[in-house]
């Protein structure tokens, strides 16, 4: 069989996407409703489509077709035929060239048009409308590739959970203002796999690096409009081609995987940030891009009505994971990133979404059940964003056995805390320990809580104690957008101030914040650019701002708060009562016989009348265990100094925020008896005993 000049066998439909094998390449797409499948290829540049052929077979819900005479480097997309009737919840419209959900890789850059919607934009009938011009020529096309090459002796680094140390960091902000880097690969994945830059993340002493999307993903019709793009890239459009913007040349996959590999060679993890919740196609009114005009209601949930999708994300539509084909899709993708490309695990953008039954989350939902049967999943580390926006989406602790989860508990009670808000102490208690309150039950670890005082989402380090207020304007949208609750304190001065008490006092902050972190139990986790203080102004929802604003700032790598930060890290990880592996409670009932004391600065243990205090701001806990040297962590939120009343015997300190020391092998000085704790300060010792 023959079509358009290329020679056309049957094929399989087993494997989903473009397949090389060798001696030509296998197409399959699945659509449980379309009427026909044509599959368009096109020249070199993707200017101009050379040959429309329809897949001859459908098998099991899926068009499939084999060409050998298509070989890897090839141009391609998908027109695929069937009822246009929004009022049924289908929209097929052949007109509209379409991205193959598998492709793992995209040639050039989405370019917005009228004609990339399904309807007339502008008409009376709005999406009920029907629109027949071709959109090829201002969409990216799909690339055939080969499988990966081989990894030779890549090793991953298998870091255990308990002593996982993450940095939450962008591609591009990374090295866009790095010297080190040539201009070409500023910014990119070659950028960041340049050996300075992996030289910083491991003085800091981080285990892994959680890369906000790099997914392939448009920018947004409304933000080109005001002169802004996607920065963040929380909208997918590719979910197995890395993001076009972020590699030197088009389909180098390799780009990607050399930088995996000198990461791994550097002992540190690479975690992806993913948005497997919604796609970038939007709601009813959005562009037809792939899966909508695939098959609208097999990938999308969508409402009673089902001309309008069910949205539990707040950005138009969310991904229908009931179904098994969409299930599968997500699964495939997941295990892509992970053989082929060897991710060390995934961050799931809003997951509540990933875990629905419509109004009500399921931790038994089948997303859930397939991870943990997968193989080569239930190896990695899954990280969830405990929420949505949708009905009964909050689910901060209810995630299954083997997920580790985002606690924003954890950080609003810190900055409470250390904002000097009442009735804090108790709740600090709690997320000192792992958030026991929360996390321990069916066997969870303490590591489940992914512990944070600042992410990508919201006020930087510096900002949180330089700001009470949002300053969202530069985003276009009048400073509605972004929390407005962000317990967050300026110390008298909104922004910049040369005010030199101020200065300190800020200063130290960020200290007792990041100390805080580091020495609770859990998984800690900080954001890029906070070891050198980097500002966005006071802009807690910079998503769209591509300038400096986001990017690290590589004149600053010698900042004195840098080195605390690694000192804090260094201490963390030499003492096993700092991570340890099952909750501590005042009783020894583990193994190690490891338990916990809790203070008053006087010295005397905490009653339980003590803690209802809500003026109580100051408050130390006691660290034993059978093998352990014992530790002493105290915190002094008010303003105030005091006198703290050291235990029997001999102390060192490894930590003291007012001074901004952070040693692993502690002060030559020893303690004893009593020593003073400066207000708004924090101080770990360690007993020079067995305590």
């Amino acid at each position: 069989m023959s079509a358009n000049g290329y020679r056309l066998l049957p094929g399989t439909g087993t494997r989903l996407g473009a397949t090389w094998d060798g001696a030509g390449t296998n197409f399959a797409l699945f659509s449980a409703h379309a009427e026909k499948v044509e599959l368009c290829l096109f020249n070199p540049s993707g200017r101009r489509e050379v040959a429309r052929i329809p897949l001859p077979e459908y098998t099991h819900q899926v068009w499939h077709g084999y060409l050998p005479d298509v070989r890897p480097g090839q141009l391609y997309g998908y027109r695929v035929h069937g009822p246009y009737a929004p009022e049924a919840g289908h929209r097929f419209n052949p007109n509209k060239l379409l991205l193959d959900p598998y492709a793992r890789a995209h040639s050039g850059e989405l370019r917005w048009h009228d004609s990339l919607f399904g309807y007339k934009v502008g008409a009376k009938r709005e999406d009920l409308s029907f629109d027949r011009r071709d959109s090829a020529f201002v969409m990216p096309k799909c690339v055939v590739v080969a499988d990966a090459s081989s990894w030779g002796a890549d090793r991953a680094p298998r870091t255990p959970w308990a002593r996982t140390v993450i940095y939450e960091a962008h591609v591009g902000g990374l090295t866009n203002g790095a010297d080190h880097v040539e201009e070409p690969l500023r910014g990119t994945f070659e950028g960041l796999a340049e050996p300075q830059t992996i030289r910083h993340l491991q003085r800091l002493g981080v285990t892994a690096i959680e890369l906000l999307p790099v997914h392939d993903f448009p920018d947004d019709r409304h933000l080109l409009d005001r002169g802004l793009v996607n920065w963040w890239g929380y909208n997918s459009m590719g979910f197995f081609a890395p993001a076009t913007r972020y590699l030197t040349q088009p389909a180098a996959l390799d780009e990607f995987r050399v930088m995996v590999r000198r990461l791994h060679d550097a002992g540190i993890e690479v975690l992806l940030d993913v948005v497997y919740n919604h796609t970038a196609e939007g709601n009813q009114m959005g562009p037809t891009l792939s899966f909508r005009g695939i098959d609208n209601v097999s990938y999308y949930l969508l409402g009673d009505d089902p001309r309008y999708y069910y949205d539990t994300t707040g950005t138009g539509n969310s991904l229908n994971l009931d179904n098994r084909r969409v299930l599968q899709f997500v699964m495939d993708s997941l295990r892509y990133w992970v053989e082929d490309c060897h991710v060390d695990g995934f961050r799931f953008d809003l997951a509540s979404t990933l875990g629905r039954r419509r109004d009500q989350f399921d931790p038994h939902a089948p997303f859930f059940d397939a991870v943990l049967q997968d193989p080569v999943l239930a190896q990695v580390k899954m990280i969830a964003e405990p929420w949505d926006t949708g009905n009964d989406g909050y689910q901060v602790g209810n995630f299954p056995p083997g997920w580790a989860e985002w606690n924003d508990q954890y950080r609003d009670t810190v900055r409470a805390f250390w904002k000097g808000d009442e009735g804090q102490a108790q709740k600090l208690a709690d997320k000192l320990l792992g958030s026991a309150s929360v996390f321990e039950h069916e066997g969870r670890r303490p590591s489940a809580s992914v512990n944070f005082v600042t992410a990508h989402d919201g006020f930087t380090l510096a900002d949180l104690v330089s700001y009470n207020d949002k300053h969202n304007a530069a985003n276009g949208e009048d400073n509605r957008d972004g929390h407005s609750h962000n317990v967050s304190w300026n110390h008298g001065v909104e922004g910049p101030t040369d005010d030199p008490d101020i200065v300190t006092l800020r200063d130290r902050q960020r200290r007792n914040l990041l100390a805080t972190l580091l020495l609770s139990h859990g998984t800690p986790m900080i954001l890029m650019g906070d070891e050198q203080g980097r500002s966005q102004g006071g802009n807690n929802n910079a998503y769209c701002q591509p300038g400096e604003m986001n990017w690290l700032d590589w004149s600053k790598m010698d900042d004195p708060f840098a080195a605390f930060l690694r000192g804090l890290i260094d201490v963390r990880l030499d003492r096993p009562l700092l991570t340890a592996e099952r909750y501590l409670h005042a009783d020894p009932d583990n193994p190690e016989g490891r338990h916990v004391v809790w203070h008053r600065l006087q010295g005397d243990e905490m009653q339980p009348d003590a803690w209802d205090d809500p003026q109580r701001r100051a408050l130390a806990v006691s660290y034993h265990g059978r093998e352990d040297r014992t530790l002493l962590l105290a915190l002094n939120a008010g303003a105030e100094g005091r006198e703290l009343v050291l235990p029997d015997g001999y102390w060192r300190r490894l930590v003291d925020t007012a001074e901004g020391f952070a040693m692993t092998r502690g002060a030559a000085d020893i303690l004893t008896g009593t020593v003073a704790i400066e207000g708004r300060a924090l101080l770990l010792l360690e007993a020079e005993d067995d305590g």
